[in-house]
């Protein structure tokens, strides 16, 4: 959204008084100021209708049971936030803006909220959400506020702006002296700041501290938030109003379990669930997400572990694992030596030293002759009094057992890491394998074929994106996954998956000609068939496993 058009909201509650510093006592509505949106009907604003007319559901290809969910809008995350506190209103009768901040303190738990407004101790409330109750707001708190307008000057800038404007001359500026009357205003709270401070203040907490439900009163030691209608109000600039509009609707959206950001880079779009579960939503922009932990969807691995492994894959501990495993000290001044060529020929770099043996079996080179490229001499007793003089002499065993630990865990690490990376960079190029599967459609409709007989190497894409996915999820599984029974029928799977997915992945890159048309499409399509039926049996294995308790896992 570029400006703040299009989002104004209002309630239309009892009037009721309000801070003014005119000296005057002034009434306003009671609205929530926000912007001008359109209301539209909850039942239908929601969710994006899929082919079957229904809304939402568990995206293509998914085995789940069905679960609903709606993408909203901004507008109608607005729309739903003036639904929460319309709702909460007929009940309790405060000011739209009171409500609000209620609301955001209970993290938008109506329920909560209503439990405790009514458990006969209000001010405890009140005092806890920061606001001044408004059934006990004191007609005194104008202070006179003629005499105190003109007398008192602003707490932040300490500008007396009646006096000053006098001091040049009340005939010249009589009628801004006027004006000036109403330059302070302030919150129940009682503090007054000009309206320049004010401006400058809630400029700086909304755009430089990103602070937007939690602005409180610029007086030392007052923690009375400032309400939406305040900060609308004396705002002036439209970029900082729209930032305070979005940190409103984003503090609404997180707080509130049922609904989600879409993950994608540039969307907009928000997740309505009926109940908060680990199961996949697509958002409007095509995006499949989990709605529990906001990653890929990611069937079979549990959020648990797919944190872990995200975690593990950017912790710089595997620096340090990959030092241990690619790295060897130099049998005569010790010094660590990284291997950068092909050739087992190690020249040692310490001017000191310059001593030259085999990175195999680091015993010395000369004996190695011209079979330099494959060591026969590991087993030598050489080769192994130089091993065992670097072992037992300089390091020792607890060194050396760690040392073959880490080896042992980067290896394992390794094996599972190159294989989810390899599935995950075929995804990457997904656009690319459509682009040519669309220029292949094209050819086959030259060859006598018509649009829908061509749809079978869509589909086909669409199985293959699938496999890969949850091929490259089974490897974070299979990381952490003890080794028992079970696990081995998942590797099998696993497997099986695997081997068909690259043949049909091979039927697909073929090139197309009359005489092989038939051929490739039976052999498609009975290939893509096999591999939704084995990634189906895959699935429902891991899920029988969650059901059951079957999985043990490792823990790092």
């Amino acid at each position: 959204m570029d400006s703040d058009e299009g989002y104004n909201y209002e309630f239309d509650d009892e009037e009721e008084e309000c801070s003014e510093d005119s000296g005057e006592e002034e009434t306003a509505d009671d609205t929530l100021e926000l912007g001008e949106v359109e209301l539209v009907d909850p039942v239908v604003a929601g969710g994006e209708r899929d082919d079957c007319g229904e809304t939402g559901g568990s995206g293509p290809g998914q085995d789940e049971e069905d679960y609903r969910f709606e993408v909203l809008t901004a507008e109608q995350i607005l729309q739903h936030m003036v639904e929460c506190i319309r709702e909460v209103n007929e009940v309790i009768q405060n000011p739209a803006t009171i409500t609000r901040i209620l609301l955001s303190h209970f993290n938008w738990d109506k329920e909560k909220l209503m439990e405790r407004y009514f458990d006969g101790n209000l001010d405890k409330l009140f005092s806890e959400c920061h606001v001044i109750n408004p059934s006990k707001k004191s007609r005194t708190r104008l202070m006179n506020t003629r005499s105190s307008a003109q007398d008192m000057p602003c707490q932040i800038c300490y500008l007396n702006y009646p006096n000053s404007v006098r001091s040049v001359g009340v005939t010249r500026y009589s009628k801004l002296v006027s004006l000036s009357l109403r330059y302070f205003t302030g919150l129940e709270c009682g503090h007054k700041f000009c309206m320049q401070c004010w401006g400058d203040y809630l400029t700086t907490k909304i755009i430089e501290e990103g602070m937007g439900q939690t602005i409180s009163c610029p007086a030392h030691s007052c923690d009375i938030l400032v309400d939406d209608n305040t900060v609308m109000r004396l705002i002036t600039d439209s970029k900082v109003k729209l930032k305070y509009q979005h940190l409103i609707t984003n503090s609404f959206v997180e707080c509130n379990r049922l609904l989600k950001w879409c993950p994608a880079p540039d969307c907009h779009h928000v997740v309505k669930v009926q109940y908060p579960d680990a199961k996949p939503v697509r958002c409007k922009c095509g995006r499949q997400f989990c709605f529990n932990c906001g990653e890929n969807w990611h069937d079979p691995v549990k959020c648990k572990w797919l944190r872990k492994w995200i975690k593990k894959c950017d912790d710089d501990s595997e620096t340090s694992n990959w030092i241990a495993a690619n790295t060897k000290e130099c049998p005569k001044c010790h010094v660590t030596i990284e291997k950068d060529g092909g050739c087992n020929h190690m020249v040692c770099r310490n001017q000191n030293c310059k001593a030259e043996f085999c990175w195999v079996c680091l015993g010395p080179w000369e004996p190695h002759g011209s079979a330099w490229y494959n060591c026969n001499r590991y087993n030598e007793d050489d080769a192994k009094a130089a091993r065992d003089a670097q072992e037992v002499n300089y390091v020792s065993p607890f060194v050396l057992m760690s040392e073959h630990r880490s080896r042992a865990a980067l290896q394992r690490y390794l094996f599972y890491c190159n294989r989810y990376m390899n599935h995950m960079q075929s995804l990457r190029f997904e656009h690319k394998l459509y682009a040519q599967v669309k220029q292949k459609m094209e050819e086959m409709q030259q060859h006598n074929m018509s649009w829908i007989e061509v749809q079978f190497l869509k589909k086909a894409v669409d199985v293959l994106c699938q496999c890969r996915s949850t091929l490259m999820f089974t490897y974070v599984f299979a990381f952490y996954l003890k080794k028992n029974n079970q696990s081995i029928i998942f590797e099998n799977n696993q497997a099986d998956l695997e081997n068909a997915t690259e043949v049909l992945s091979g039927y697909l890159e073929r090139d197309i000609s009359q005489d092989s048309l038939q051929d490739i499409k039976q052999k498609v399509q009975d290939k893509y068939r096999y591999c939704e039926s084995r990634r189906r049996v895959l699935l429902q294995h891991v899920h029988e496993g969650y059901d059951k308790d079957l999985w043990e896992y490792i823990e790092d």
